[in-house]
């Protein structure tokens, strides 16, 4: 049985749970609604509040704030929650609010690395092995899908959706959805194709790799409407999975997608195996 060991200058309040395992370092403070599962480290300065749950082996770093009441003018006392998820990093001065409409919460999935100065609002939704670079930053009601990378400096738009392996370049401006697969950056957005990198790394393999290029070449290289790019990819490319979650984000966003307009595509792709490269050097 590991033991827990809280430093006695931390502040630990009544009510508060505390797993096995648990420790808490020099002036922490976690507020008597908390839970902290097995394993987890609170480092110095470290300010837990809210209906937070940390869940086993996260580790929250010095002068994070986690689960305080949201930055909503709408936001009027409803009892909301914070659910971070296993082994997570949690880095300094990472500020993860509240929720807002009674019942709701703020979710960070599993093995996540949120850096250093990262901003998540109210209603957001991170998914598992999520990225965020140093300062990155959610508005409210923001959702990141499993495996995607935002890198430093890039806000994203309160609504948006960032695709599941996407990855958005730093110092990036996100007002519209991002879709799954892709990597990007800049401002104005340019895409520069698939994430091949990521899906490489993730054991995607080479044939869904193609079919997803062709998917990405019929919506953001052909010219057409949105809607009649989407017909055609059902009669021309083969429906793996991937390709069927594709059309089925790119027709379920509500703010539209990033990217779309001609002159903001850069044209690296064709129907081969994609390039290599990450982004070309004139989409940075």
């Amino acid at each position: 049985m590991l033991k827990t060991q809280i430093h006695p200058t931390a502040i630990v309040e009544s009510g508060a749970i505390i797993g096995e395992g648990v420790v808490i370092e020099p002036y922490a403070i976690i507020k008597g609604t908390v839970t902290l599962k097995n394993g987890v480290t609170i480092k110095s300065h470290a300010y837990i509040d809210g209906n937070t749950t940390i869940d086993e082996g996260t580790t929250i770093y010095p002068g994070a704030s986690i689960g305080t009441k949201p930055q909503d003018l709408k936001y009027r006392g409803e009892k909301t929650y914070v659910s971070i998820g296993k082994n997570c990093d949690i880095r300094e001065f990472v500020t993860i609010n509240s929720s807002c409409q009674e019942g709701s919460t703020v979710r960070v999935g599993d093995n996540c690395l949120i850096m250093a100065y990262c901003h998540i609002a109210h209603n957001c939704t991170v998914g598992n092995r999520v990225i965020m670079s140093n300062n990155a930053t959610l508005a409210g009601h923001v959702t990141v899908e499993d495996f995607a990378i935002i890198s430093g400096m890039t806000p994203i738009h309160q609504f948006v959706r960032i695709g599941c392996y996407a990855m958005v370049g730093g110092m990036s401006r996100i007002t519209q959805d991002i879709p799954p697969y892709t990597i990007g950056a800049g401002i104005p957005f340019k895409f520069g194709g698939l994430n091949i990198i990521g899906l490489k790394r993730n054991g995607i393999p080479l044939h869904t790799r193609k079919e997803l290029a062709k998917a990405f070449k019929l919506t953001y290289r052909s010219n057409l409407r949105l809607e009649d790019a989407l017909e055609r990819i059902p009669n021309e490319v083969e429906m793996l999975p991937e390709v069927k979650y594709w059309i089925q984000f790119c027709r379920e966003s509500h703010r539209g997608l990033m990217g779309l307009s001609v002159d903001e595509v850069v044209e690296t792709i064709d129907e081969e195996e994609p390039t290599e490269t990450a982004i070309p050097a004139k989409t940075l």
